[in-house]
């Protein structure tokens, strides 16, 4: 496998792999509920930021991973 794949198949890992209260969000620290995966980068939103950045990079995104739901549960 060369390099460039194997960094393909992390990438599609990480993606997979569900949201942790770990994962915390790049704008304030909250726990994050949602993905983002734009030009091979990952952003973590909490769903508040989420919600705020949604309409402008929804369209360019290559994931978006939304686990809000966990919220109402």
């Amino acid at each position: 496998m060369t390099t460039l794949e194997q960094d393909r198949a992390e990438e599609v890992e990480a993606v997979d792999r569900p949201l942790s209260a770990l994962d915390r969000c790049d704008s304030c620290g909250a726990q994050a509920y949602v993905r983002v995966m734009l030009n091979g980068s990952e952003l973590l939103f909490c769903a508040h930021h989420a919600n705020k950045h949604e309409a402008k990079l929804r369209p360019l995104a290559e994931v978006w991973h939304d686990e809000s739901h966990k919220l109402n549960a």
